[in-house]
Parts: structure tokens; sequence; C-alpha cells
């Protein structure tokens, strides 16, 4: 197999692989040379309710804005009144499964939406979650 590689070859292949040049993640669904906008929010203290009408009224603003991404910050739900419920988990926090439930549940927020998936520890990881956003192309 080897004999078929041209000495040129090789040695261009030698010198990628000792050089810092990065190739582009082509499964990436975002590329980061694009101009991407990212926008906060913060649920910490919101009832069940609140965060819904808040996070639809978020991402419908987002997305008439062209935002990319949307970091969704709930918290881990350790200081949330849970436990005098019998009825709900002790274990999962309200908000962190809920809002995501109930966008994806919302058809016309959904047509807005590409996915939805857990943050990485930087942004919260499992206190929070993002929300990536279709492009408005009528902007």
């Amino acid at each position: 197999m080897n004999d078929k590689i041209s000495d040129k070859d090789k040695q261009a292949w030698k010198d990628f692989l000792s050089s810092n040049e990065k190739l582009p993640n082509k499964d990436s669904k975002f590329n980061t040379s694009q101009n991407v906008k990212i926008k906060h929010i913060d649920l910490h203290g919101f009832t069940l309710q609140e965060a819904n009408i808040t996070i639809e009224k978020f991402i419908n603003d987002s997305y008439d804005h062209n935002v990319s991404k949307i970091i969704v910050v709930t918290g881990k739900g350790l200081h949330s009144s849970v436990e005098k419920d019998p009825y709900v988990s002790k274990d999962l926090s309200i908000l962190k499964y809920s809002v995501p439930d109930f966008i994806e549940n919302n058809i016309d927020l959904m047509k807005k939406v590409i996915e939805i998936r857990d943050a990485e520890v930087k942004d919260g990881g499992s206190g929070a979650f993002y929300i990536f956003l279709k492009k408005n192309y009528k902007k």
C-alpha cells in the first residue's frame, strides 16, 4: 500500500502531522467561522409557569434577532421546594427537565429550534442546557 504513495505525499503528510494546523469538523452543525450569536437566560427562582412564559418569549425574540445559540441556566433544583411535595422526585430539578419538555411540545417553538441538549461544564453543566435555533431568513 505504501508503494503507491509518492515521496512528495509522504513528506506533505509528515509536515501536516508536525504542524499545529487543524482541520475543520465537517460534522459540526455550526461552522465556527460564521458569526454565531449567543444569548444567555437564567431561570433561577422562576416558577414553572413563569419559566415557560419567559422562555417562549426569549426564544421568539432570539429567533427574530438571528441568535444561533441560547444558554439556559436552570440550576440543579437544590434550593427548590420539591422536598415538600411527596409526588415530585427529589432527584430531578423541576425546570431542568420541564422547560425543554415544554419547548419540545410547543409546535410553534419547535419550528424555530434545531436542537436542545445538555450544556458543557463551562456553561453550567447539569444545571443548564443549550437551545440551537434555526436561521430566520425573513430578517
